[in-house]
């Protein structure tokens, strides 16, 4: 799992934008602000079904990170966490 959705950061950081972009999911800002220094992004390939796979994008570590918990949770009351 993305540790940015613990990240004080989150709706601010280009990295996890990207990330969202990635996943095809909606974005907390539209305009983030925040440059991740030294981001570490684990790509994986998920089998979905028989011969059908996703891309799934994890950011592991960053030396931006600024621990919050629950801070996506936070800006999205309700939404289940993204995988």
């Amino acid at each position: 799992m993305c540790i940015c959705i613990n990240c004080k950061w989150v709706d601010r950081c280009k990295t996890y934008h990207d990330v969202e972009e990635n996943h095809e999911v909606s974005h907390l800002t539209s305009s983030p602000d925040i440059t991740a220094k030294n981001p570490f992004i684990h790509v994986s390939l998920v089998e979905e079904s028989k011969g059908e796979f996703t891309i799934e994008w994890d950011v592991r570590s960053c030396s931006s990170y600024y621990e919050e918990l629950g801070r996506w949770s936070k800006l999205r009351p309700g939404l289940e966490i993204p995988a």
